[in-house]
Order: structure tokens, then C-alpha cells, then sequence
């Protein structure tokens, strides 16, 4: 229910409400009904309203039968708009994603000009002074609140956005460190503006910012990055057996020394077997690396009440580095792919970038707390400034994101795809030579829409689809061809010509410390 536009103009399209009223009349009238009012409410009404209506009757729709799921699905599709300057793409021969961790679009952009923002007087329920507003946090160090799989559906509240106070209340009751995901402080109503983020909003204002991107499924850092490289999160019950898969959205397979009883997991764990992006790359010749900053990894996992962050390195499979752990990568003998980040800053200098490109940073530089702001900023901005600086540049194309909200507030109610998300909003930038200036894309988006635009670029459209790959698993979807799922290439101009480097100041070059 929403367009494109650039700032200050208005997102309202009721096209979109139209589009999706005329699918679910087809299924059910009352709840067509329902969308109605909520298309009308997103005029006239608060947005708050709106999100509830809308996000009850797509809640309903989960439990629709496959068919007249299937049936939507279709609707959506056959109506969707073309992307604009689409067959340009492959000007694009380098995709850098840069996953940083846990912030909500509110608690970095909720003020910037024209983004869809912190509504105004909002206030919501807390146990311990009535309710809590939104404000500015002035802090380097944040505490953020719990974010697993029930946080989300807490915050979440069916569509009211109203729970984050509670959540991080319980989160604190909870836990006994700040390093599990469970705990929280209280801070999760704060916000950081243009005077903490300087950067971030210098690459705002002269590229492109994403107000609706939502982390892909609605759960903490292990689940979301193995949707980040595979588009799924599973549990498997033999070794190597994609077959043997089943959906897990909290507690997929763990790293060897997480969880409650470090040590005591079986031979051969974690395994990933089923299919993901890399298979698809190294079949096509298409080059990757994944780049791992020696450090800790600040999550512990499985809901443990207490935890001391682990150590991680490019040779430690791990939550923020799954790579090693899929079958895939060791059959097709590219362990070695996975580097360690200071060779990311040689490869920018010598022009030497794989196509597509993902970076792992450590605790200190994640932004996860207790990670300084100041310091993810500083770290991310010598990542962009190197590749800016190098002969790369002319055909690159920067995705910046978190990975996911971190018991921060946001307003938005995410779209209800399938049973494991969308999770909740996180910023998302798009930086690049082409990338359109000062636009705010309004589309709905998903991290999936990076492995669509890998798959759309250097992979001729070809999906991980278990029925087409050539490698059969049991995925129960294929995000990639969700007709809620916008499309990347309109966040990009190929007519224009390749824009001049912007080089930040405040940047470092990480030397392993």
C-alpha cells in the first residue's frame, strides 16, 4: 500500500489497497471488507490503525489453504509494476552487503525528512509509568531489548506495534548478562538522529534509503543470516540429508559452543544441508566471498540465561559466520572463500572484488549492543570509503543493512508473508554509481530482495527453488518469487552516468584490532 517517491512526497497509493482488496474478494468477502477499511483508515485515519487492520487480515490469510494462497500469489504477481531501467542491471558486476546488527528503522532514520517515521504523539503501554514516548537517545552505547522469536511477536502485538516496553521489562527479569538475546534495557523507545549518525544520513540524503525493509523472518541473528545466504532457516535431523529438513525459526542447528550445554553436541554439527546461494553461484562460475572480522559474537543463543560472548574468526562457523557449516561450500571445495576481513581492503584496492560480496564484522565494530554507535559508523564508512576509492567503484552496488531490530521500537506492523515473517523494520541503504539521489523507496522489501537482485543479475533469474536447482530440499517457500517482494533495480538509475565517489571522514581501516 504503498509507492516510490522521493522526499516529501506522499506514499498514499490506493492502487495498491485495490489490487489486494480485488485478490481477497475472490477468497473472503468479510475480510476483503476489512482491507477496505483498512486502505480507507491509511487516508484518513492514524497509521497505527491502519497497521492493525491490515496486519490482522493478512495474519488470517496463513491459515488460508495452500490453493487459494497459491491463487493470491498469483493476483499479486500478474499486477505488479515493472521495475524501472530493469534491463540495465548488469552494469552491476560487484554486490557488497554490509550486515551490521541489530537496530530498528525508527531508532536511526524514525526523524528523517520524508522517511515513514516516529508518529507523532505516540505513546505506548508500559507497566512501570503508564506509557513510554519516544525519545532522543544522546548515548554511544545502547542496551536495546530482547529480540528472539517471541520478542517479535510480543512487540509485534498483533499489528499494534505497542510492546516493546513490556518485552524489554520481562527481558530484564530474565537474564543474567547483556549478551543474551533475551535481555533488554530501558532504552528501547530511544532514538539516535542526524547528530549521532552523521554518515548514515549523508548516505541517505545522497542515495538511497529503504523505509520498508524488514528483516526477513521474525527472530534474532542466527536465523536471519542463514535466510541472508540460503532464504531459510531449518533444522535437519540427518547429517547431510536436505530431505531431512524441517522449519526452524528460533533454533536452528547451533554453533558447537553455544547453547546451554557447550561441548555436548553431536559429531558433524552444525550442518546445513540443504541448498544455498553459493551452491547457485559456483555452479554459474559466479565468484563470492564472505569476509569474517576476528572478534566475538555478542548473542548467545538457544534463549541461554547467561552467556560470555564467543570468540569468532574466519575458521569458527558461527551465527554471524554460517558459511562453513553448509554442505554445499565444502563440496564445492570453497572453504577458502571465507576470508578474513583485512584482506576485503586489498581486494577494494587492487580491483580484485568477487561479484558478490558479504561482510561479517565482530562485536566491538557490529553496533550490536553493547557495541558503540560511534564505532559500527566508523568501521562501515572505511568499508564504503575503500571500495569508493578503488577501481571497483563503477560497478558496484552497496547494500547496507541490520540484520535485525534488537528490541528497538518501530511502528510499522511487517507484512505476514508465511510462518516465519516478515520480522520487524531495519534501515536499509542502497550506495552505488547508480543508485537514484536523495530517493526513499517506500517499496516493501526483505533482505531476500539481495539475493533476488544477485539471482536477477548474475544468475539469469534462476531461483533456489528445490524444484529447478538441480538439488532437491524441503523448503516449504521460494522468498524470492513473493509478489509482496519489491524489486531492487528501482532504487537505481542505469541511464545516468556513474556517479562520482563520496569519501566520508571518520572512517577506519580495521588492522585487526
Amino acid at each position: 500500500m504503498e509507492r516510490e517517491t522521493r522526499q516529501g512526497e506522499s506514499r498514499w497509493n490506493p492502487c495498491s489497497c485495490a489490487i489486494y482488496t480485488r485478490g481477497l474478494l475472490l477468497l473472503n468477502p468479510q475480510e476483503a471488507a476489512k482491507v477496505t477499511k483498512a486502505c480507507s483508515l491509511g487516508r484518513r485515519a492514524s497509521r497505527g490503525q491502519a497497521a492493525a487492520a491490515a496486519y490482522s487480515s493478512g495474519v488470517k490469510l496463513l491459515f488460508l489453504p495452500a490453493a487459494i494462497l497459491a491463487a493470491v500469489v498469483t493476483i499479486f504477481a500478474v499486477t505488479r509494476a515493472p521495475a524501472q531501467n530493469a534491463g540495465n542491471i548488469h552494469k552491476i558486476r560487484h554486490i557488497v552487503i554490509i550486515m551490521q546488527e541489530n537496530r530498528s528503522f525508527d531508532s536511526y532514520f524514525g526523524t528523517y525528512p520524508g522517511a515513514d517515521g516516529i508518529p507523532a504523539g505516540v505513546c505506548i503501554p508500559n507497566p512501570a509509568v503508564g506509557c513510554s514516548k519516544p525519545y532522543h537517545d544522546t548515548n554511544d552505547r545502547d542496551q536495546g531489548g530482547p529480540h528472539g522469536h517471541n520478542n517479535a511477536i510480543g512487540d509485534i502485538d498483533g499489528g499494534k506495534m505497542d510492546g516493546f516496553a513490556r518485552q524489554a521489562r520481562r527481558g530484564r527479569r530474565a537474564c543474567a548478562g547483556t549478551d543474551d538475546p533475551r535481555c533488554g534495557g530501558g532504552d528501547v523507545m530511544g532514538y539516535h538522529d542526524r547528530t549521532q549518525l552523521a554518515n548514515y544520513w549523508r548516505y541517505a540524503s545522497d542515495f538511497v534509503l529503504q523505509d520498508r525493509m524488514f528483516e526477513p523472518n521474525a527472530s534474532w541473528s542466527l536465523p536471519q543470516h542463514l535466510f541472508m545466504v540460503s532464504e531459510w532457516s531449518a533444522r535437519c535431523s540427518q547429517l547431510g540429508d536436505p530431505m531431512s529438513c524441517v522449519n526452524e525459526v528460533q533454533n536452528p542447528d547451533l554453533p558447537p559452543d553455544f547453547g546451554r550445554n557447550p561441548g555436548a553436541r553431536a559429531p558433524g554439527r552444525p550442518d546445513y544441508p540443504w541448498t544455498d546461494l553459493t551452491y547457485l553461484l559456483h555452479k554459474n562460475h559466479v565468484t563470492w566471498a564472505y569476509y569474517v572480522m576476528t572478534g566475538t559474537e555478542p548473542d548467545c543463543a538457544d534463549d541461554g540465561a547467561n552467556c560470555q560472548p564467543r570468540r569468532q574468526n574466519v575458521h569458527t562457523p558461527g551465527i554471524w559466520n554460517p558459511l562453513p557449516s553448509f554442505d554445499t561450500v565444502k563440496q564445492d571445495g570453497e572453504l577458502a572463500n571465507v576470508q578474513d576481513l583485512r584482506k576485503f581492503y586489498t581486494a577494494a584496492k587492487n580491483g580484485t572484488l568477487a561479484n558478490v560480496v558479504w561482510l561479517c564484522p565482530a562485536g566491538k565494530y557490529s553496533e550490536h549492543p553493547p557495541g558503540l554507535v560511534s564505532a559500527g559508523q566508523a568501521y562501515v564508512t572505511g568499508v564504503i570509503n575503500a571500495i569508493m576509492q578503488g577501481p571497483d567503484w563503477d560497478s558496484t552496488a552497496i547494500f547496507l543493512t541490520w540484520d535485525d531490530w534488537g528490541g528497538f521500537y518501530d511502528h510499522v506492523a511487517p507484512p505476514v508473508v508465511d510462518n516465519d515473517g516478515y520480522g520487524l523494520r531495519v534501515p536499509g541503504l542502497v550506495i552505488s554509481p547508480y543508485a537514484r539521489r536523495g530517493f526513499i523507496d517506500h517499496q516493501t522489501l526483505s533482505h531476500d530482495a539481495y539475493v533476488k537482485f544477485i539471482e536477477d543479475d548474475f544468475l539469469s533469474g534462476a531461483r533456489i527453488d528445490p524444484k529447478t536447482d538441480g538439488r532437491p530440499d524441503t523448503r516449504p517457500f521460494v522468498r524470492e518469487r513473493y509478489p509482496q517482494l519489491g524489486d531492487l533495480r528501482r532504487d537505481f538509475d542505469f541511464t545516468q552516468a556513474p556517479r562520482r565517489p563520496e569519501v566520508l571522514p571518520g572512517g577506519i581501516v580495521w588492522n585487526g584490532n
